[in-house]
């Protein structure tokens, strides 16, 4: 893996994120926060499936989205926030593990709107699955306050 960012981007990464409610209410945690990188687990809980027991698309989606969104926020100035544009993603196979990683990574960083690459992998302590790939459009909004 590569370098870690900043302390203080990892401060306001982290600041940020736990001010999302569904990350909170999903049970998601940051796992990993480099320049144009981070990484968000789902541990696997009855509330993030789906009727089959698989992990619900919703809860993959989610956590993918927030993993590009602040992978970009990693490269954004100080004053700074981001918004989701759009983003695609495909489910490639069911998902079933202890939790899912969502891998969200800068492909361009523009001035005003960046391009992330989404993946999410379901995990065991043995083994870990691309189940889900996508991309996204993010857009940098100067000195919009967080709550």
């Amino acid at each position: 893996m590569e370098e870690q960012a900043t302390i203080e981007v990892q401060d306001r990464v982290r600041s940020s994120f736990e001010r999302q409610g569904l990350m909170e209410h999903l049970g998601a945690r940051l796992t990993y926060i480099a320049p144009g990188r981070v990484h968000i687990q789902l541990p696997s809980r009855t509330e993030v499936t789906q009727q089959h027991g698989y992990f619900h698309a919703g809860a993959t989606s989610a956590i993918a989205d927030s993993a590009g969104g602040y992978a970009a926020f990693t490269l954004f100035p100080e004053d700074s926030s981001v918004l989701t544009v759009e983003y695609k993603i495909n489910l490639l196979a069911p998902a079933e593990g202890d939790y899912l990683e969502a891998v969200g990574t800068v492909l361009r960083s523009g001035r005003t709107l960046t391009v992330c690459n989404l993946e999410v992998f379901a995990a065991t302590p043995t083994q870990r699955i691309l189940i889900a790939t996508g991309q996204q459009t993010v857009i940098r909004i100067e000195t919009r306050p967080e709550r």
